[in-house]
């Protein structure tokens, strides 16, 4: 029976979950979800990280408790099935209880003042509220929302038998009738006015709450009388609405948008005479980089004129803003940042382990390993990186693109050394350089495999091999010499090419779509990955299959890597496990869990200390690498 892999750090961050950044009581620990993961983080310490894994699917929701005692968790699920809310013990870093009434998705959470209680809100599919009791994990009671969409649930902060939820033009103050066992709403008076709300704060002493709209006006209301009171700020001032509130140690409103602004406003107070109510006011704002999903205060920071926030938006980046009360100006520190849509390549510099480069839509950057820092961005706008290569002399990177050009950039600088025009007739799929440096060889969408001669000069075309008649989705070298490589396409066929005279020496088949190709250290063996679900050995003279495994049970393989000491197979598919195989035992002897959607990338570290996996949902996940012992004697290690 497989091991489970040990997960070492993680790089990423789900910033399309509303609400999804918290940070603990205590000021140190920052919590995020990120896929099926819940990460426990360091606030001023990258590398010092925990993991929460129990869910199946993309964690939905995170609520804490007022003392930081407990974290609640919702997922999404498939369609017809249950979605799981986990209760953890952040003492014990254990899973308390686990929950199952909802449907599809877990839309939003909150936890009680006197953590009693904890509020469910089902998704689209759901749409009913649950009340469970933290002690025993066991539902209370619950009832329907509304006809509409429901977003938003909170509890008030001094009663924990009374909560407010938020939707597609609906607004309930509920209440807990403990002797009936019912939970009872109450419309909120609009007049006129029809909203959708999306996030809900309620201040200190349960007199109003503050309800954010879809529309960029956020609404006071009083909850003695579930009346609306007051509206701000200035029509017009958020038009992408407003994505995130919560209320400032100063006793102002911070609100974030969907255009990015943070916006601090000044609220009435209880005292104010409602006969002279102006619209709610913008003190001062500040634009971040992609929509606000999540504002959390760092209420450790407080000063007599100062606070800090920590702000998530959807480019999956997370912010620490400061508010400075007395100039009135907020400034912004950017302290960790992630990739936003599936990674599409993984490379290494040649022999090298300390850094390494991803690409995704519209950008390349490169990582610092054991800090999980980015240390390189590169943009291309509106274009996707399906590649991405350091030429062996670390001279430069090299990638290919959807607009079918290829691109080379200063490794250090990011700086544009050259671009080949028109590389192929359509996107550039597949890159690999000469151990000399002084080739690239390129695949392409329509089939193409080209060779290119690289100079300091120019850049030109060699040869233009055309056999397959699919995507070419994998090319390797074989490291010996400048003189072999290997392309794996989608039309079921694997070429050996000639690079000296640029002509087929062999040719592999199956009845599969290859995705992934490597050659074995000692390169008399190529190692192959595909749909059909398998791993096949293959003599890599005659092109015979020598060997087949069943690399996953139920999905696709996307991709593999050899170690470089030829010991070890690492697997990753569409089932969203990482799968570490003894190379001559044949058998599975670790297995990862912790993506959320299909791996794309895997790597073995040069030092044989690491694997680094890539996900399709933007995590990097770094793996400890142990060796396949003898014999597969688990107990051995």
């Amino acid at each position: 029976m497989a091991g489970a892999m040990h997960l070492n750090a993680v790089v990423g961050f789900s910033g399309c979950v509303e609400n999804g950044l918290v940070l603990h009581p205590d000021g140190k620990t920052l919590i995020y979800p990120l896929g099926s993961t819940v990460v426990l983080r360091n606030v001023n310490d990258k590398g010092t990280q925990d993991f929460l894994q129990g869910h199946t699917d993309k964690v939905s929701c995170l609520a804490i408790s007022r003392s930081g005692r407990y974290l609640a968790s919702g997922q999404q699920t498939y369609m017809g099935f249950k979605a799981d809310v986990i209760i953890w013990d952040l003492e014990k870093h254990t899973l308390l209880h686990r929950m199952s009434l909802h449907k599809v998705k877990v839309q939003a959470l909150d936890f009680s003042h006197d953590e009693k209680y904890l509020a469910s809100l089902g998704g689209q599919d759901d749409n009913s509220l649950v009340l469970w009791d933290v002690e025993t994990g066991e539902a209370v009671c619950g009832s329907p929302t509304a006809n509409n969409f429901t977003f938003a649930v909170k509890f008030f902060n001094n009663s924990s038998n009374k909560l407010a939820t938020g939707g597609n033009y609906n607004l309930n103050v509920w209440e807990y009738d403990l002797q009936q066992n019912k939970l009872r709403p109450h419309d909120v008076q609009l007049g006129s006015l029809q909203r959708c709300f999306h996030t809900i704060a309620v201040d200190e002493n349960d007199h109003f709450m503050y309800c954010g709209t879809s529309t960029g006006d956020l609404l006071q209301i009083n909850l003695d009388r579930k009346l609306l009171r007051n509206t701000g700020p200035a029509k017009g001032c958020l038009p992408q609405g407003i994505t995130a509130t919560c209320l400032a140690p100063s006793g102002d409103l911070v609100v974030g948008a969907g255009d990015g602004s943070l916006v601090i406003m000044k609220r009435d107070q209880d005292g104010d005479d409602a006969r002279f109510l102006k619209k709610l006011p913008v003190i001062t704002s500040i634009r971040l980089t992609g929509g606000i999903t999540t504002v959390t205060v760092d209420e450790r920071s407080m000063g007599p004129n100062k606070f800090s926030m920590l702000v998530g938006t959807r480019n999956c980046d997370i912010y620490r803003v400061t508010y400075d009360s007395q100039a009135k100006k907020l400034s912004e520190e950017l302290i960790q940042t992630a990739h936003a849509q599936p990674i599409r390549s993984l490379a290494f510099p040649f022999q090298y382990s300390a850094v390494f480069a991803t690409s995704s839509f519209g950008e390349i950057r490169i990582w610092h390993l054991d800090t999980c820092r980015e240390l390189l961005r590169i943009a291309v706008p509106n274009l996707d990186c399906n590649c991405v290569a350091f030429m062996q002399d670390g001279k430069s990177i090299i990638s290919g693109w959807s607009d079918g050009k290829i691109r080379a950039f200063g490794p250090q600088s990011g700086k544009l050394l050259y671009t080949i025009h028109d590389a192929h007739h359509r996107a550039v799929t597949a890159i690999a350089s000469t151990a000399d440096s002084s080739r690239i060889i390129s695949g392409g969408e329509e089939g193409m495999v080209r060779v290119w001669r690289i100079t300091k000069q120019s850049q030109s075309m060699i040869a233009s091999m055309k056999e397959h008649k699919a995507a070419v989705n994998s090319i390797k070298l074989k490291e010996s010499s400048n003189e072999e490589c290997v392309s794996a396409s989608s039309d079921g066929s694997c070429i050996i090419w000639d690079l000296a005279t640029f002509h087929r020496r062999s040719s592999l088949f199956a009845n599969t779509i290859f995705k992934s190709v490597a050659y074995h250290p000692d390169e008399s063996q190529l190692v192959t990955a595909g749909t059909d679900r398998k791993i096949t050995y293959w003599d890599a003279f005659d092109g015979q299959a020598i060997r087949i495994l069943e690399g996953s049970d139920t999905e696709q393989l996307d991709c593999l890597a050899i170690d470089p000491d030829g010991e070890a197979i690492v697997s990753g598919s569409s089932d969203k496990l990482v799968k570490l195989w003894a190379y001559d035992a044949g058998h599975c002897y670790e297995t990862g869990v912790a993506h959320s959607g299909h791996v794309t990338n895997v790597a073995v570290t040069d030092d044989r200390a690491k694997v680094v996996s890539t996900g399709s949902e933007g995590a990097i996940m770094i793996w400890s690498y142990h060796r396949p012992t003898p014999a597969g004697d688990l107990s051995a290690r």
